[in-house]
């Protein structure tokens, strides 16, 4: 009986084993198809919660913060404050987009209304938009520069707005 279950757990702990081996290797390999630093951001078209139509090519020439959130999601509720105060300064010249991630329009427009928030939202249901960015994680955020590249992702919440002004900086919003 003891032989059996030493057996048995030894065949677990292998199994174990071989599965974490597995899973270090494939995570320490960049995804196919994602999203790098030095890549042109992907075009899109969509519609913000107030019914107007957006391009991301109509933005070329200037820089654009591009943020990928949710409702439920809690760091994209922390940082949230520190994005509509830069969607609202003029102390940079930045254009903030900000695209929900597969909620429905009720649920945002409560949201969006609750917290006072006056930022274009756009709303991704399909998935569409999040999935031509490889977006995995919320908040992700991707910051544009004027020829229209990818000059920093950030995945998970910004939460130091100094750090936050000088990859703006960086992408050229002088």
């Amino acid at each position: 009986m003891k032989l059996r279950r030493i057996v048995t757990l030894l065949i677990i702990a292998a199994a174990f084993a071989a599965g974490t081996g597995v899973y270090l290797q494939q995570s320490s390999q960049p995804p196919a198809g994602r999203m790098t630093a030095g890549a042109s951001a992907p075009a899109f078209e969509a519609v913000t919660l107030q019914g107007e139509k957006v391009r991301l090519s109509e933005y070329k020439g200037r820089v654009v913060l591009l943020n990928f959130w949710a409702t439920w999601c809690k760091p994209c509720m922390r940082e949230m404050p520190l994005l509509n105060e830069l969607s609202q300064s003029a102390e940079l010249p930045v254009e903030t987009l900000f695209v929900n991630a597969g909620e429905s329009k009720g649920t945002v427009s409560e949201y969006m209304a609750e917290q006072q928030f006056s930022f274009p939202v756009i709303i991704d249901v399909t998935g569409r938009i999040s999935a031509s960015y490889s977006v995995n994680a919320l908040p992700s955020t991707y910051i544009i520069n004027k020829a229209g590249e990818i000059s920093k992702i950030v995945v998970g919440e910004i939460g130091d707005p100094d750090t936050l002004k000088q990859w703006l900086a960086e992408a050229g919003a002088e």
